[in-house]
């Protein structure tokens, strides 16, 4: 398969992170475009079998200091349109969230850190392979409706947490993709903006990143599984 990474910050920091490895891994070809660049499309979404849209330190309307933001909205609508196998990440799902013309804004409460994430989704072929429960990693001061016709499929206490639309569009809340090395470059960068202190933090990434790790690649597997069968 062809599958476009969408992504808002360099690879070491905001990359697909473990979701790109494991495209790469599975032999499908992995191309990558970089939204702030200010660059293109580097095609039309019909053009890949499968998009993965991406966390940024930027928020879904705040195009007036990101004049590329209307660009990547409208390259998702026509996704959604083509019926291209989506599946959106943190920004990534306020993203196709605003392109399928739903709200989007500020989140009551923000979320920086782990939490508790309760799914309803074990008829969901994607977000269904992950437990019922799970402690999950957020970096996010926005939130989400679902779009009209969504399947609500988890929430935590403070936030939505995903929904599938019709039958090849994903949206999750929480970074299923970070590996270590973004959280360690997070961690230094946003390190005023983390609710509690930092080594508290670390060491409840070290105490649930690695299972969280293996929750993100079978995720990820079940999103271009079914990508494949569409």
């Amino acid at each position: 398969m062809r599958v476009l990474s969408i992504v808002h910050d360099p690879a070491e920091t905001g990359g697909g992170g473990l979701f790109e490895r494991v495209v790469v891994e599975r032999g499908d070809r992995l191309d990558r475009w970089v939204v702030a660049d200010g660059t293109a499309p580097p095609g039309e979404p019909a053009d890949w079998d499968a998009l993965m849209v991406f966390g940024g330190a930027m928020h879904p309307d705040q195009d007036a200091e990101h004049p590329w933001l209307g660009g990547e909205v409208a390259f998702i609508a026509g996704a959604l349109e083509q019926r291209v196998p989506t599946i959106g990440v943190c920004l990534g799902a306020q993203l196709v969230s605003r392109a399928a013309g739903a709200w989007v804004g500020p989140a009551e409460r923000p979320e920086v850190g782990w939490f508790t994430v309760s799914l309803d989704a074990a008829d969901d072929p994607v977000v269904g392979v992950l437990p019922a429960r799970v402690e999950a990693f957020q970096w996010h001061y926005y939130t989400f409706e679902p779009p009209a016709g969504a399947v609500e499929l988890g929430a935590s206490k403070r936030a939505r947490q995903a929904y599938r639309l019709g039958d090849r569009t994903w949206a999750i809340q929480f970074h299923a993709e970070v590996e270590r090395h973004m959280l360690d470059r997070w961690f230094v960068e946003g390190e005023s903006e983390l609710p509690r202190p930092l080594a508290e933090i670390r060491a409840d990434t070290d105490r649930n990143l690695e299972t969280w790790n293996r929750h993100g690649t079978t995720l990820c597997n079940a999103f271009l599984d079914e990508a494949a069968r569409l």
